[in-house]
């Protein structure tokens, strides 16, 4: 049986029309097929690969700690060196009082923590989440979703679950004392890369402090630099009381983390003990390629030159069809009159060697959100094969 053969036989699916690309390696903004056909990926495996494939640095810190060990036990037992020092480097560039963190295999994961120690520190139930948000697909992540096309197969999901709009002053009325939590993507990224005002994040964090509610930021495809800032809070002047992350945190290995204070986080020691485990969160290969992936963003000047990358692509991308461009940084949607017409360029694009995709709740845009590594020469040949593509 080809390869193709066995995937479609064996390996569970997600839809009836999977992409079939068979990736044979990859290499910072570039992935090759079995005949070495290059394709450019402009949409870093969904927001992970935002250093590139198998950046040196990674690649490095990876075979070092395989050189030592992989799975110990289970998380929060033994002290372990990756888990620590990634730790310690999160905490130094993110602002008091986030210093603590918790970490897990995936965004999803994250969520369902963030979720579980807003309840117990609030000792509150109500949770409210943005319409046309994306948190995940686990039970709880899936619950804070509003798209019933998604949700109601699997129902019953979680209970005392309120949506608000994204950006609306008014429903900021809807945060109560009976509210455990607001999440919100700092960055609606599946409605579109929808962006709310600086103003408006000041208003729902001081809505949460008023009612005693904890701010959730999601930048599960936000943060790591993807806005051109590390994080994507930064640019509103706020602080989130709990920040969920993941993608492109691990550098293409699986982690997430979701980080608050040490006085929130404690709520998971006692009462009961062990309040939320897991078996392989800060899995130590995984918190190896993490601390090497944070340590290039760091110290090479990819994030600074996100906003002149973002705006090449602004300028170079013009076209009749081309509606307008949305964006924070380098993630990006293109909009185009509706998915009917935008369907066919994609497909163009990727036969033309250039992977990009539309999003969950904005079938009519496309997705550009490459590595942060991508040149101006490789966003000029990409901007051209779309534009070709339509």
């Amino acid at each position: 049986m080809t390869q193709r053969e066995l995937f479609l036989r064996y390996v569970a699916q997600t839809s009836p029309s999977p992409l079939l690309l068979e990736i044979e390696r990859a290499e910072g903004i570039y992935m090759y097929d079995r005949q070495g056909k290059a394709y450019i990926d402009l949409i870093s495996g969904i927001g992970v690969s935002n250093i590139g494939h198998r950046h040196p640095r990674v690649l490095a810190a990876v075979q070092q700690q395989l050189d030592r060990y992989l799975h110990l036990m289970v998380y929060g037992e033994y002290v372990q060196s990756p888990q620590n020092l990634l730790a310690q480097k999160l905490t130094e560039v993110l602002p008091t009082p986030l210093d603590n963190v918790y970490f897990v295999n995936s965004g999803s994961e994250a969520i369902e923590g963030a979720l579980k120690l807003a309840k117990r520190h609030t000792k509150r139930t109500e949770i409210l989440a943005c319409y046309k948000a994306y948190h995940g697909s686990s039970h709880g992540a899936l619950s804070l979703g509003s798209e019933e096309v998604f949700k109601r197969p699997f129902r019953p999901l979680l209970p005392d679950i309120c949506h608000i709009h994204y950006g609306s002053y008014r429903d900021l009325s809807k945060i109560t004392s009976n509210t455990a939590a607001v999440v919100v993507e700092t960055i609606q990224g599946e409605a579109g890369v929808q962006v709310a005002c600086t103003n408006y994040f000041k208003q729902l964090r001081a809505r949460c402090d008023e009612t005693g509610t904890l701010l959730i930021l999601d930048e599960i495809q936000a943060g790591f630099g993807r806005t051109g800032k590390l994080w994507a809070f930064e640019h509103f002047d706020i602080i989130p009381d709990i920040l969920v992350l993941a993608k492109g945190m691990g550098g293409g290995m699986p982690i997430g983390a979701f980080v608050s204070s040490s006085a929130i986080m404690r709520g998971l020691m006692e009462d009961p003990i062990l309040g939320h485990i897991t078996t392989f969160g800060g899995h130590p290969v995984s918190c190896a390629a993490a601390l090497a992936t944070l340590e290039v963003l760091l110290e090479a000047d990819l994030i600074e030159k996100v906003a002149v990358k973002a705006q090449l692509f602004k300028k170079l991308l013009h076209h009749p069809k081309i509606l307008g461009i949305r964006n924070k940084g380098l993630i990006m949607a293109v909009a185009f009159d509706n998915f009917t017409t935008l369907k066919p360029i994609i497909d163009r694009a990727i036969a033309a060697g250039v992977v990009t995709d539309w999003f969950l709740f904005c079938d009519n845009a496309m997705r550009i959100a490459p590595p942060l590594t991508i040149t101006e020469e490789e966003i000029e040949k990409a901007c051209e094969i779309i534009l070709k593509s339509i």
